[in-house]
């Protein structure tokens, strides 16, 4: 089964469709929306929240909104990284940055934060707790990330940085659909550490193909620092690969550990299933 093919993949983006849709026209915020969904994408962050709640036992279309308002979040996100890595195309498109120019962006990425907002308030403290730290370690990654090529960078610092800027809202993703569902705190905290390993392995897969020139789709004027270019400068570039590669695995092994505490169903089908279609299935032949 492809992801794609998931009901849960199908009600978020039709709950997209039908936000873009109900959009002011007087405004170029509907345009610019309807530009950057265009493209698609793989709805990864919102689909882990649903497939959690339905984990737990949870009724999934209790998370809709709360899926939708973690998509919005993350494409703020992507429209402030565009503008701060002078990123030109996303997902094989113009950049909003590119396309529409930097206020006109920055605007944008504030309405999606503004109306995700609203979407999350209803839920209890700890599903609006969970997604406001995300949005805050979000940003503290993106400045560790600015100054990567500013100052000396080592492991340790790669890993702090995409722990928070790309992993945070893996896991509070994950710890969402868990509250909303009811889920104990212990079993909640189970899954923000499955998220936070999932978004680790996916940020270091997608490093090592920007590294070895596989992405086509995304096209920056600004580079970072990242873990194979740090195990480059060490042990040379066929070193590295394979350094990194291993990475991979141990983060993917230990988010699967994670769910292995929950029982057998559907969802966690699903999840175990997106855990490798983001992570070890983009890995490179032969590595």
């Amino acid at each position: 089964m492809r992801v794609e093919d998931f009901e849960e993949y199908e009600q978020i983006n039709s709950a997209l469709f039908d936000l873009i849709h109900q959009m002011d026209d007087s405004s170029q915020m509907k345009k610019i929306l309807s530009h950057m969904y265009s493209s698609g994408g793989k709805k990864i962050r919102p689909l882990i929240l649903m497939l959690s709640t339905e984990l737990c036992g949870g009724d999934k279309n209790k998370s809709i909104d709360a899926a939708l308002a973690i998509e919005l979040i993350h494409s703020a996100s992507l429209i402030h990284d565009d503008f701060l890595d002078g990123g030109i195309v996303r997902r094989g498109m113009p950049s909003v940055p590119e396309k529409y120019g930097i206020a006109a962006a920055l605007l944008c990425g504030d309405y999606l934060i503004s109306k995700a907002i609203t979407l999350i308030s209803p839920y209890g403290y700890e599903v609006v707790h969970q997604f406001g730290s995300a949005g805050m370690h979000m940003a503290e990654g993106e400045t560790i990330d600015i100054k990567s090529v500013e100052h000396e960078f080592r492991e340790k610092n790669y890993f702090e940085c995409i722990n928070k800027k790309t992993a945070s809202l893996f896991a509070s993703s994950a710890a969402i659909g868990a509250y909303i569902a009811g889920c104990s705190k212990d079993m909640a905290l189970k899954l923000y550490a499955y998220g936070e390993n999932v978004g680790i392995a996916y940020q270091i897969v997608d490093d090592l193909l920007e590294f070895i020139e596989e992405l086509d789709d995304k096209k920056s004027t600004q580079e970072s620092v990242t873990l194979p270019l740090i195990y480059s400068r060490a042990f040379g570039r066929e070193e590295a690969i394979k350094r990194t590669v291993s990475e991979v695995h141990k983060f993917v092994g230990l988010a699967k550990e994670l769910l292995n505490n929950f029982r057998p169903c559907a969802a966690r089908e699903k999840l175990l299933l997106i855990t490798d279609h983001i992570t070890i299935d983009l890995l490179p032949q032969g590595t």
